[in-house]
């Protein structure tokens, strides 16, 4: 049982072994960073969900965006707030005279505003998804690369030896199937986080849409 360690596929691997475990290793650290990363950012903005409640209850509308500002430290409801109040306190129209921007009616260049800032805080939200999913589904199949690798080498020794033994067979087989089972340890975190993350951002823009929605009719009435 000593033989089965990592210790012992990383002496007996070649470069491209060492190539896919070191690969792991950074796709393991990368992937925690943004866990824990996004994890902070989740759980601040859903602790300041309360804002939206607190600009309505705001007795104007430069006191809303004030709360939404002090109460709201990752800006994802302050974007609206800001593109969607700020410009109808100072009773101007978004972009320059005669430009194409303010040749449309009142309620399409709230729309607009509107639109655009859900789209930054959409994407403030989503960054790094891309490479968690990515992780999620290659780790398991760089894992696998490294298991192939090292049984070949195992078999190459064999077959260079000229006689076939269970213990030079057995032992360079379990230490390669090690790198299986790292692949999936890279990869389960990285699916879980991706999931738990995508239903928080799911609630969030559900949240942002209604926010809109409302501060539109507010904006837009007559």
């Amino acid at each position: 049982m000593e033989h089965f360690t990592f210790a012992g596929y990383w002496e007996r691997g070649d470069a491209i072994s060492h190539a896919i475990a070191w690969l792991l290793l950074a796709m393991s650290l990368a992937s925690w960073f943004f866990i824990l990363s996004k994890g902070v950012m989740a759980w601040r903005v859903r602790r300041s969900a309360h804002v939206v409640q607190r600009f309505w209850n705001a007795p104007t509308l430069a006191d809303g965006v004030a709360v939404v500002s002090a109460g709201d430290p990752e800006g994802i409801y302050l974007a609206l707030a800001e593109q969607g109040a700020v410009p109808a306190l100072h009773g101007r129209s978004e972009g320059k005279a005669g430009s194409l921007g303010t040749s449309v009616g009142r309620s399409e260049q709230v729309t607009r505003l509107l639109r655009d800032a859900i789209h930054r805080s959409t994407v403030r939200l989503e960054s790094g998804l891309t490479l968690l999913a990515s992780i999620a589904s290659t780790a398991p199949f760089v894992g696998l690369l490294g298991t192939v690798w090292g049984i070949y080498h195992a078999l190459a020794a064999v077959s260079s030896s000229g006689s076939v033994e269970i213990d030079k067979v057995a032992g360079p087989v379990g230490e390669a199937l090690i790198m299986t089972g790292v692949g999936l340890m890279v990869a389960i975190p990285a699916v879980l986080a991706y999931n738990g993350f995508n239903r928080i951002n799911r609630l969030t823009l559900s949240e942002l849409d209604a926010f809109a929605h409302d501060l539109h009719a507010y904006l837009t009435r007559e």
